[in-house]
């Protein structure tokens, strides 16, 4: 006999399913993005200079919602 899943079983794959496809559509942007900034020209240490912006910014916005 097949096992069905309820709606909130269901539901819960579809989310980690989701989370998974996010994670992963990150990763290729990220090495995207790299290449792309690579191949214009941009010198890794100034790719790691926007990295670190956008971490800050990061940063920026987890104080802000602690701060809620």
């Amino acid at each position: 006999m097949a096992a069905t899943l309820t709606a909130p079983d269901a539901t819960a794959k579809k989310e980690a399913i989701s989370v998974q496809d996010r994670d992963k559509a990150l990763k290729i942007l990220a090495k995207s993005i790299f290449k792309e900034l690579k191949s214009q020209g941009y010198e890794t240490r100034q790719i790691v200079g926007l990295a670190t912006e956008i971490l800050a910014q990061v940063t920026d916005d987890l104080h802000t919602d602690t701060a809620r």
